[in-house]
């Protein structure tokens, strides 16, 4: 542990690594230091090792990702355990509206990826304990209790077992989560609405092949999404993602197997298949935050900590991701340059280039989530309209997945 670093990154998750990541291929050539502060303990230096479970919890990521994770050198790893979305299909239960999206359409090779959360865990934390010495330090376990930010370097005051230390950083980056406390410690607000909804997180079997199909189907409870994921013990497997009303959400838990699938069959239909099993069920609720504060001087918001939205579409993590690149591009070009990388001016610039994206994506789930859930009978004909005309609408179908795979963006630089 060094006493000064470039960088300090408060939260080593799927955003934080993420970010320590796509610095780590300039970090050498830049004499880049940086810093992990994680609350759990870090995974041994050594290759990620795939340990199959029925009930992994996973994330969609978005094709666009695809050239980001590439340039930090963890794609050809990472891809060994990801399951291909070739083929999407949105439709509106009990109404005639449906759309399909097809990558050999949009000529890709996959239209996203859905990936394990452990492995994607293990794949960059591995990256970063076997390729990050000298210029990355891990301090965990360890957690950030104060800081105070300044344009000229920001000081952190860390605890990690009966030690206690100040460790000065010319930025911060505070990536740990929705729940972060260290973002209330430093008095920073956030904007709170509840969706009155809960997601309920399972993995389910299927009687047959899931074929690289993603569904996102519309109840007037809200959305259920299945979503590809690899085969194991011989069954097909697929991530759910149930919405469900705050007030249902106790009774569904408390089903046995046996009238839980039958509930979700009744509820999703038989466009998947038929549902023969489902795993440990998990639960959260649905509510739309958005940090007051996104930049101060010296210090970043990332990720959950900064804004977290409605599970439709599978947007949140990629959101999350291109916020970690735009990032790390800025940290790139200014520590090249010799420049402060806390000086607020170039943090508020940052921030409001993410703004438009976040306002755009965070608006489109909001929105669609609202219209989809509605049973006013003209938002009912409107939407179902909508997904018909867009179904055999060649443009609007290219433009939709461009979207979905986080095409409509620029690429990462990274060097």
């Amino acid at each position: 542990m060094h006493a000064e670093y470039d960088l300090l990154i408060v939260g080593g998750g799927m955003v934080g690594a993420s970010l320590a990541c796509a610095l780590l291929p300039v970090a050498a050539e830049l004499q880049l230091r940086i810093a992990v502060v994680e609350a759990e303990p870090m995974p041994a230096a050594d290759q990620p090792v795939f340990q199959p479970s029925y009930d992994a919890r996973s994330t969609a990521l978005a094709y666009g990702v695809r050239a980001a994770f590439e340039r930090m050198g963890i794609w050809s790893t990472l891809a060994q355990h990801l399951t291909a979305i070739k083929h999407i299909h949105v439709s509106d239960r009990g109404h005639f509206g449906a759309a399909r999206l097809d990558a050999q359409r949009e000529q890709v090779p996959a239209l996203g990826y859905v990936v394990e959360n452990h492995w994607l865990g293990q794949v960059l934390l591995s990256r970063l304990r076997q390729d990050g010495a000298p210029w990355i330090d891990f301090i965990s376990p360890a957690e950030v209790v104060d800081l105070d930010n300044r344009a000229e370097g920001c000081t952190v005051r860390v605890v990690q077992g009966e030690d206690e230390r100040e460790l000065k950083a010319g930025l911060v980056v505070m990536a740990d989560g929705g729940r972060s406390a260290l973002r209330e410690k430093i008095g920073i607000g956030y904007r709170q609405s509840s969706y009155e909804q809960h997601a309920l997180v399972a993995n389910v079997s299927l009687d047959r092949p899931h074929r690289n199909i993603a569904y996102e189907r519309f109840t007037d409870s809200g959305p259920i999404a299945l979503l590809p994921g690899e085969d194991l013990d011989g069954q097909a497997r697929c991530g759910l993602v149930w919405t469900l009303p705050e007030e249902a959400v106790d009774e569904v838990l408390a089903l046995d197997q046996r009238a839980f699938l039958d509930r979700l069959q009744q509820r999703f239909g038989y466009r998947a298949g038929r549902l023969t099993r489902v795993g440990e069920r998990y639960h959260y609720p649905l509510k739309l935050v958005v940090a007051e504060e996104q930049v101060r001087a010296g210090l970043v918001v990332l990720g959950n900590a900064a804004h977290a939205l409605h599970p439709i579409a599978g947007q949140g993590f990629n959101l999350a991701f291109r916020g970690v690149v735009a990032l790390a591009d800025l940290i790139i070009q200014r520590h090249r340059e010799k420049l402060a990388l806390g000086e607020l001016q170039a943090l508020q610039d940052f921030e409001q280039s993410r703004r438009s994206d976040q306002f755009r994506t965070i608006g489109f789930s909001d929105r669609t989530m609202k219209l989809f859930t509605s049973s006013q009978p003209a938002l009912t004909l409107t939407r179902d309209i909508g997904l018909a005309l867009l179904d055999i609408c060649p443009l609007g179908k290219t433009l939709l997945a461009r979207a979905a795979m986080g095409l409509d963006h620029p690429a990462p630089r990274l060097h």
